[in-house]
């Protein structure tokens, strides 16, 4: 369910004759993106400031993600830190980039998945998002939709989730330094909290999130 670039580009080809929007492929592999691990948020940001940089037309298609819930207990499927069959892994938060395209075409991004790169969006609520009706209310998904170009302008964190106490890394950060915006050195705790009164974007919950993009994929 991934896309062919080489399709993309025939597809380009003929619109360009009709004087038609044309789907761009935004990246061509994930082993091209910056990339590391336990830094969902930075590497999303990271895909936006990409976008923005090489084909800036295309940013005010694109979405950042953040999903989680009050318990910071979120289960996904299919993600390659899982260790089962199933690949299911239960984050605090987990962070994607999604590209809606036009009305028939929404592109799920995720670096962190076995599932293609970009995957289809119904394929990705299918396999990685599932359902909610089988799980307990404290693993409830909720989604933190943000338009690309809001968070790349806004966004900051200076990695202090990433840190014990002692002051030791968790896990090595990225080698750039930490993301700043014009007014913070760190909002992370804004977008993953799942408060749809307050913070950035819109929060929704798994069945009007998939309402929301799922018409758009059909």
């Amino acid at each position: 369910m991934s896309v062919n670039p080489q399709v993309v580009q025939l597809g380009n080809n003929e619109n360009n004759r009709n004087g038609k929007r044309t789907m761009k492929p935004l990246f061509q592999k994930s082993s091209d993106c910056s990339y590391v691990s336990c830094y969902c948020e930075e590497n999303v940001w990271k895909l936006c400031e990409d976008v923005a940089l090489r084909i800036p037309d295309e940013l005010d298609s694109c979405y950042v993600v953040f999903i989680s819930n009050s318990c910071r207990t979120v289960p996904l499927w299919r993600q390659r830190a899982g260790r089962e069959e199933d690949r299911l892994v239960i984050w605090d938060y987990h962070v994607i980039f999604m590209y809606a395209f036009d009305c028939k075409t929404c592109l799920v991004y995720d670096l962190d998945s076995e599932l293609p790169f970009p995957t289809f969006f119904h394929k990705y609520v299918t396999e990685t998002l599932r359902t909610d009706q089988v799980l307990k209310s404290d693993f409830h998904r909720f989604f933190r939709v943000v338009p690309a170009k809001e968070f790349l302008q806004q966004f900051a964190s200076d990695r202090r989730h990433m840190k014990r106490p002692d002051g030791s890394w968790i896990k090595p950060p990225p080698p750039y330094p930490p993301i700043r915006s014009t007014t913070s050195s760190n909002n992370l705790d804004e977008y993953i909290n799942m408060d749809a009164e307050s913070g950035p974007g819109e929060v929704l919950g798994l069945t009007d999130f998939v309402k929301r993009f799922y018409k758009i994929d059909k």
